[in-house]
């Protein structure tokens, strides 16, 4: 059986968030609601394009493309969407889907179209009425991966038409009409209101679920607690560390309670030693730890959590306990995405503080076409040291290159970020 999904909406307008397509009132910072989104266990973002003008459309494309770059999560994005031209930029925006309002007139023509362009399982259509499903079965089954629909009153008429899958809204926390909803053998998810508050907590939401028969991508974990060896206190210490740097960021104990709530609630809760109780880390502050990976290591007597962190770790103020440094050997980094991000921050400086006599400013100063030019000429260095037995060439060659591409890249407004998160979903 399919996992069903969790759902959260977004509204934007002039490129920002606002409260719903009523209520045009900003809805909070795209930042801090990505990362919301991203940590709390929510399974997709559906994004709702309101603008009415091409201006309006373009700047609300360049927010999706920042709210991908911030998310490791997928989107879907719709709203405005009249063109192939409009599902071209969302995919390229970083959207997994594209949804089509399928009370348009051109709805079907441009599903068709779009569906044979980019495949099937990119397109999805939002159903108000069940007419449209009645006069279109055909097309929806041959080409639509998804249905969002968004009245619950449909239901039951969705699924004697169809069996193509569908999200459909659930507006209220309600336990009993979410279970009716999941339960539904077409039924892919919900989306609603309640979902869309940066404050709940969907994997809470999904252990609940799971325990009343609902398949969920939650945390089902490989070791009870009883596998676990004890210290002389009970417990077993955690190591904690930024899921993105590897960064240790604090040690601390957890007990069986401690254990269990982390898994059931997705965020990061200890056993204090000196209280005698359980705490969940940022409780108070708002520095919260969400659960990325939870690993045990060999004698089973420790372990190692992998979180993202909200704010600082430390009690301090600083992001990491481990501050104090006591001793440091120089030493030259090989960890391959770190040496890459540390010279892009070294292009990057140049670029916003430029220094008399440096390269790097040198090609700034003389602009794109200058830019584009020695990549080109880099790229050929490379393909004629290929030719040469002498690998020695290729990375001289491919050194060159990586730094040019960096500063095309640092020119285009480009991170590593972007180009690793291309790549991983490839």
């Amino acid at each position: 059986m399919e996992r069903k999904i969790l759902a959260a909406s977004l509204y934007l307008k002039d490129g920002v968030p606002v409260n719903s397509p009523d209520d045009l009132t900003p809805a909070g910072n795209l930042n801090f609601l990505a990362k919301a989104y991203n940590d709390s266990g929510i399974d997709k973002i559906f994004v709702f394009d309101l603008s009415s003008e091409d201006e309006e459309h373009e700047k609300n494309i360049h927010t999706i493309r920042e709210l991908n770059r911030l998310i490791e999560i997928q989107t879907c994005a719709g709203g405005n969407v009249k063109r192939l031209e409009d599902i071209k930029k969302l995919l390229y925006a970083g959207c997994k889907q594209v949804l089509i309002n399928g009370s348009k007139p051109f709805c079907f023509e441009l599903v068709d179209e779009a569906s044979s362009r980019f495949g099937q399982d990119k397109i999805l259509v939002s159903v108000k009425n069940i007419d449209f499903i009645f006069k279109h079965r055909e097309v929806i089954r041959e080409k639509v991966h998804e249905m969002l629909v968004m009245d619950t009153k449909l239901l039951d008429s969705v699924e004697n038409l169809t069996d193509t899958q569908y999200v459909a809204l659930c507006d209220e926390k309600n336990m009993d009409t979410i279970l009716k909803i999941l339960n539904r053998e077409h039924s892919r998810g919900i989306y609603g209101a309640f979902l869309n508050d940066a404050g709940v907590n969907a994997m809470e939401l999904k252990s609940s679920l799971s325990s009343q028969g609902i398949k969920m991508d939650h945390f089902d974990p490989a070791l009870k607690w009883s596998d676990f060896k004890l210290n002389s206190e009970g417990l077993v210490p955690v190591v904690t560390q930024d899921y993105r740097t590897g960064q240790v960021l604090m040690v601390a104990y957890m007990n069986e309670e401690a254990y269990n709530k982390t898994i059931s609630t997705g965020k990061m809760t200890y056993y204090s030693r000196s209280r005698k109780e359980l705490w969940m880390k940022g409780y108070t502050s708002g520095h919260i730890q969400y659960v990325k990976v939870l690993t045990a290591d060999c004698d089973l007597d420790t372990i190692l959590a992998k979180v993202s962190q909200t704010g600082a770790a430390c009690h301090t103020g600083q992001y990491s306990c481990f501050h104090n440094e006591i001793v440091r050997k120089q030493y030259m980094e090989r960890n391959p995405l770190k040496v890459f991000k540390e010279e892009y921050a070294v292009i990057m400086d140049r670029k916003e503080h430029p220094k008399e006599g440096s390269y790097t400013n040198y090609l700034f100063d003389k602009g794109l076409d200058k830019i584009l030019k020695k990549i080109g000429e880099e790229a050929t260095e490379i393909v004629i040291a290929a030719k040469n037995p002498d690998p020695e060439e290729i990375k001289y060659e491919a050194a060159d290159f990586l730094y040019h591409l960096m500063v095309l890249m640092a020119e285009k407004g480009l991170t590593w970020e972007d180009i690793t998160s291309e790549l991983s979903q490839r």
